[in-house]
């Protein structure tokens, strides 16, 4: 038990801060900046969930492949092949919507309330 604990744990760690340490080199060593690097990791999401290698990584890693960024891309395409499915040709973008609005939502609520607690820098 606590060695499969341990074997999980070790694999969400090595290939979350794999997902991470390409992030880090994007912005460091391509000089991208960081809006860039956050678009590339979303598309690169996206491109291996769309061959069906996301979902791969994620019964792989876990959490290690869920918690960044590269996650949402890959959750974009499945909501848009979800609402394909069901909905046809506008279900791709209802579909889109459904799976990514409740964390959409959190980012807004959370920024606003961070913005009133701390003065932003002008």
């Amino acid at each position: 038990m606590l060695e499969e604990f341990l074997t999980q744990f070790f694999r969400a760690f090595v290939i979350g801060g794999a997902i991470c340490v390409i992030g880090q080199l994007l912005f460091d060593v391509a000089n991208l900046t960081p809006a860039h690097t956050m678009s590339v990791l979303v598309v690169a999401g996206s491109i291996l969930g769309v061959l069906g290698l996301y979902p791969l990584l994620v019964d792989f890693a876990g959490f290690g492949a869920m918690l960044p960024i590269s996650s949402f891309g890959n959750t974009l395409v499945e909501g848009a092949k979800e609402g394909a499915a069901s909905g046809g040709f506008w279900g791709i973008f209802t579909g889109l919507i459904k799976q990514v609005s409740a964390g959409v939502t959190a980012a807004v609520v959370f920024g606003f309330f961070t913005a009133l607690v701390f003065k932003p820098k002008s």
